[in-house]
């Protein structure tokens, strides 16, 4: 196995182990939050107040030695509150750029279907490019910038919908269920005791430092993928584009995303290759939100997760 996969398997390990320290079950939502990292992406989150979405990304960051700033997006909320804005010194007699929380390593933008367009919009330039644009400037983010957006499920009052281009930027949604009775337990218990989850969290160790996470991120480029599971994958993506139960599919970029995510994948599971489970298990996470279903079927109670699996099974898996 590659030199650079041997530091980075024993790394993820390590990493799992910690952020396991504060957020209990999920091990799923905890392995495809370190994809999305990995691969340089971003993710929206979606679960019920109190899941521990905030608690997940400040974690992540503390583990990961990355700095950590959070948004919350109310209708009221302007892009120059994101971004930043110049403000005149009087002492100096010069406009000194004061910059807003968007300039961090890990930033989670809490509720941000709160927002109005104009002020998601704000987020587009930075999620892409990973630069910010101010008063005809342009300065540029960390390396490491990723964007960990959440939002409700249940609660529309209030809320503006996504765009379909914001969506799209988006890598993973990844949702987040309520925790199994023996998780909810562990979770009643800790309240018991002195170990509150704010004081678990500062005692949490980080095990890489931000400079590092740079190099474990080209570890994966030595994970191996067969030109026809590249196929099969691509094909699953165009599938989504003429289904009878899709309105609008996934496009080019989701292809791109599903790609890095098995490879990424692959590595969590302490492999050097991708095998069709990988492409099966990101599947979900990669289509789900980038998919419109006609009303018709809606009605009979068809969700995105049920139009990526029946689409799984129609598309011949390569031996």
């Amino acid at each position: 196995m590659n030199t650079n996969l041997n530091k980075l398997m024993p790394a993820l390990d390590r990493v799992r182990q910690e952020v396991h320290k504060v957020i209990i079950g999920q091990n799923e939502v905890v392995d495809q939050a370190l994809i999305v990292i990995l691969t340089g992406h971003h993710a929206l989150i979606e679960g019920v107040p109190g899941i521990a979405k905030t608690l997940l990304a400040r974690t992540l960051a503390r583990v990961l030695g990355c700095e950590f700033a959070r948004i919350q997006f109310t209708p009221d909320l302007m892009p120059a509150d994101i971004t930043g804005t110049n403000v005149f010194n009087l002492q100096r007699n010069e406009f000194t750029l004061v910059k807003g929380p968007i300039f961090t390593s890990f930033l989670l933008a809490d509720e941000i279907n709160r927002a109005p367009a104009k002020t998601q919009s704000a987020l587009l330039q930075a999620m892409q490019e990973r630069l910010v644009s101010i008063d005809r400037e342009t300065y540029p983010l960390s390396a490491n910038f990723t964007v960990f957006a959440t939002q409700n499920p249940i609660e529309y009052e209030g809320t503006y919908p996504l765009p379909e281009a914001q969506k799209d930027r988006f890598m993973f949604k990844i949702v987040m269920r309520s925790p199994e009775r023996d998780d909810e337990l562990a979770l009643a218990g800790r309240m018991l005791g002195t170990d509150s989850p704010e004081q678990t969290l500062a005692s949490v160790a980080p095990c890489i430092q931000q400079e590092e996470l740079g190099e474990l991120k080209l570890a994966l480029n030595d994970v191996l993928i067969r030109q026809e599971l590249i196929a099969y994958l691509v094909d699953v993506v165009r599938k989504t584009r003429v289904h009878e139960s899709v309105l609008v599919g996934a496009g080019p970029r989701a292809s791109q995303s599903l790609l890095l995510a098995c490879r990424a994948h692959a590595a969590i599971q302490n492999r050097d290759f991708v095998t069709p489970d990988d492409i099966r298990a990101m599947a979900s996470p990669v289509l789900e939100h980038r998919l419109i279903i006609r009303p018709e079927f809606e009605i009979e109670g068809m969700d995105e997760r049920e139009v990526v699996n029946k689409i799984l099974g129609e598309v011949p898996v390569p031996r």
